[in-house]
């Protein structure tokens, strides 16, 4: 018996032809099951073809892995052509088993025209649960764990696009998923999508039947690990006791933004409150006009505060701090980038309202997103209505992001402060406050999120897109490690 079954998507012309001889010729494959959306008349020997729908649905899973022989299982997720050599199979299946791997996945080469490029991976860890992981085009699973998997952690539910999510997880409870960091293959012809579509496409309303599934999964994957969170597992917001200067204070982070600066403090200048407030600009040492453009709007406006913090080695986060521990902070600390705007003069009141009658430490808006000359454009409104207030805090470990704008109760933000980074402090300060307290969500939008240029994520390297991503998975991964902590003392 060959120790391989592959599993495929369908690509129509030569060079897939091409990729399934590739694999019948290497001497370790005993078959390969083709996935196609009507039948395809191509005879090849050791190759079925399976007219049917997304092999990510139990009814293809079930059958396809009762009836597997052999000892790994291939699986070809994506629409990409993949050229891989029978040599990287073997190196692929000797790590599996000198490890006793449940799933090992491996660098690659993207092919362009200018010839082939690495593609490197993240490694797995606990925190690497969400759904859109990047393992690459090739996945090697271990048959022996996915049954031992299935048998202790329950069979894949009735599901029609999260059932290799469902066996994913289960494997990694017991056994370990590998990257192999070495380029095993070529990714030919891959369509690449557009930034703002890989970005929010988990936020897509085309998408609410995907993530639903993709939700109980990772829920169901909590609760067998010990981190799910129930409902009723939140305290009480403690009375306020010490005076603060203001209600509310507004806080800008920035650093070379004068093309954008002055219009993000006339935003919040132009708020209609019941309330006094104050706007707090952390300047971190800017190097063209912005400290000039700020000490003029700070001369000629009181409620602007102009800080220069005396550390030269802060990230966005280490700003917010410096505005949050100021004795200039009022009792809610509200979020505003230096490029974006507030939707309407009645933004602050209403997040601040919310923070007032709900009893919630943090509190997150919707936002739309708009080029630099504030026109929308797609996807227009993120609203991630896949927060519930019965699972949010739970389904919050899945996701890459919580939403904007942000605000928090000040006393409560004191205690916990942000990490020094410039990528994922609030994805960690909403993740450490929704262990504990409740966060109340507003579905409107009350935010223009430019998209231009100047952004921090834009166009970003595969390298520096893995180490956001790497960081965001060690967040959770140190998330779910608390949370087991909690549920192990029974603190419920």
């Amino acid at each position: 018996m060959k120790p391989l079954t592959v599993i495929t998507r369908y690509i129509r012309g030569p060079l897939f032809e091409n990729t399934l001889l590739t694999f019948m010729q290497s001497g370790l494959v005993e078959e390969v099951v083709i996935i196609c959306q009507e039948p395809v008349h191509l005879k090849i020997p050791g190759c079925r073809f399976l007219a049917t729908g997304d092999f990510q649905s139990r009814a293809f899973l079930e059958p396809v892995l009762n009836n597997i022989r052999t000892a790994y299982l291939l699986v070809l997720p994506g629409f990409a052509l993949v050229s891989v050599e029978g040599a990287s199979l073997e190196k692929i299946i000797a790590r599996a088993e000198s490890l006793g791997a449940g799933i090992v996945f491996s660098d690659f080469y993207d092919e362009e025209k200018s010839g082939k490029v690495l593609h490197p991976l993240n490694d797995y860890q606990l925190g690497s649960s969400r759904d859109d992981f990047d393992f690459g085009a090739v996945m090697l699973y271990s048959v022996p764990a996915i049954r031992k998997a299935l048998n202790n952690y329950g069979p894949i539910p009735d599901l029609q696009f999260a059932g290799l999510y469902d066996i994913r997880l289960k494997v990694s409870i017991d056994h370990r998923v590998y990257h192999l960091q070495e380029p095993l293959y070529t990714v030919v012809g891959a369509e690449k999508s557009s930034g703002s579509e890989g970005i929010f496409a988990y936020v897509d309303p085309r998408n609410v039947s995907v993530q639903k599934e993709m939700e109980t999964v990772f829920t169901d994957y909590l609760r067998h690990i010990n981190a799910y969170l129930p409902p009723d597992c939140v305290r009480e917001m403690p009375r306020p006791l010490e005076p603060f200067p203001v209600e509310a204070s507004v806080i800008i982070p920035v650093r070379n933004r004068e093309k954008t600066i002055a219009e993000a403090i006339k935003s919040a200048l132009s708020q209609e409150t019941d309330f006094p407030f104050n706007i707090i600009v952390v300047d971190n040492h800017s190097t063209d006009g912005t400290t000039a453009a700020l000490i003029d709007l700070a001369g000629r406006y009181p409620a602007l505060k102009h800080i220069i913090p005396a550390r030269m080695d802060l990230g966005i986060g280490g700003c917010w701090n410096e505005g949050l521990y100021s004795q200039l902070c009022g009792r809610y600390a509200v979020q505003l980038d230096s490029d974006d705007l507030y939707s309407s003069p009645q933004t602050l009141q209403q997040i601040v309202h919310m923070l007032r009658q709900g009893s919630y430490a943090m509190v997150i808006g919707s936002y739309t997103i708009v080029n630099f000359n504030l026109e929308e454009i797609p996807p227009g409104l993120i609203d991630h209505r896949e927060w519930t207030d019965e699972n949010g805090r739970n389904n919050a470990l899945r996701i890459n992001g919580l939403g904007a704008p942000r605000a928090f109760d000040t006393r409560i933000m004191r205690n916990i402060g942000f990490l020094n980074v410039s990528y994922g402090e609030d994805y960690a300060a909403a993740l450490r406050i929704c262990r504990e307290y409740r966060i109340g969500r507003i579905f409107e939008s009350l935010y223009l999120c430019r998209r231009w240029p100047g952004n921090t994520d834009a166009s970003l390297s595969i390298e520096a897109t893995n180490r956001n991503n790497a960081f965001k998975d060690k967040v959770r991964t140190d998330e779910i490690l608390a949370r087991q902590e909690i549920m192990g003392q029974g603190l419920k």
